[in-house]
């Protein structure tokens, strides 16, 4: 469906986990393109612009909303972009931090979403972008948390866009292949996964605000992995995750 246009220029923008990486990059490009951009982040590295936010509590997300909306009138949009990626064997894993993954990674979406959509409801426009990962559609041994919190994050952006579709109100999923940032260190890639740094997402984030697509994979060629993967035989995509990920088993 076509959703009512909504102009970067003038645009009220949150952006979560804004303080560094893509977040940062992402508050910077909005800015740059003269947006309203205020920036949450539970460690705001010593900025007094940066509004503090723990995304896995819905009190403290949603207080952020009412900060912002108090202060500017509005959302125009949301971007869902505070992230962790804890790297480690899957049985070894401490259950607390399996769920801090999955307390950011996915109920920090959900509590922005349940946060701000109501607002844009009411006023029949608005944008969320969840940043998920490649790692939502390809599997990364050692990150196998991680991997279920991105599946699921492309699993509610998708289902939630099409609930609300006739609200005037867009939810797309950007899904970047390895990022260059702090985030992604010490995580086992092979030379065959592309890398990208922060600011190609930040330009695909602010790039959905016109497009308002389901899906934006960085780099955009990897949209094409979905069909790769169903219609290659499970021995080739063994063979092809092996190239793409360092395995060691």
């Amino acid at each position: 469906m076509a959703y009512p246009a909504i102009e970067v220029d003038g645009a009220v923008v949150a952006v979560t986990g804004g303080a560094r990486g893509i977040g940062k990059a992402t508050a910077h490009l909005f800015a740059s393109r003269g947006a309203t951009v205020c920036v949450g982040d539970l460690d705001p590295a010593d900025s007094s612009d940066v509004f503090v936010v723990d995304v896995t509590s819905r009190h403290s997300f949603g207080a952020f909303v009412d900060a912002v909306i108090a202060r500017h009138g509005r959302i125009d949009i949301l971007v869902n972009n505070a992230g962790v990626m804890p790297v480690g064997d899957f049985l070894s894993e401490d259950d607390a931090i399996s769920g801090t993954t999955l307390g950011v990674n996915v109920w920090g979406l959900i509590h922005g979403m349940r946060a701000v959509m109501p607002h844009m409801i009411e006023r029949g426009r608005g944008h969320v972008v969840n940043v998920a990962s490649m790692a939502g559609k390809l599997v990364v041994p050692g990150l196998a948390v991680y991997n279920a919190s991105k599946f699921a994050a492309v699993g509610l952006s998708v289902a939630v866009r099409e609930e609300y579709r006739s609200s005037g109100v867009s939810v797309s999923a950007v899904l970047p292949s390895a990022v260059r940032t702090r985030l992604a260190s010490g995580v086992p890639l092979g030379h065959g996964m592309p890398t990208v740094d922060a600011e190609d997402v930040a330009r695909a984030i602010v790039c959905s605000v016109r497009r308002r697509r389901a899906e934006i994979t960085v780099p955009r060629y990897l949209a094409a992995w979905d069909l790769v993967s169903a219609a290659t035989p499970e021995p080739v995509m063994r063979l092809g995750r092996k190239l793409i990920v360092t395995d060691g088993r």
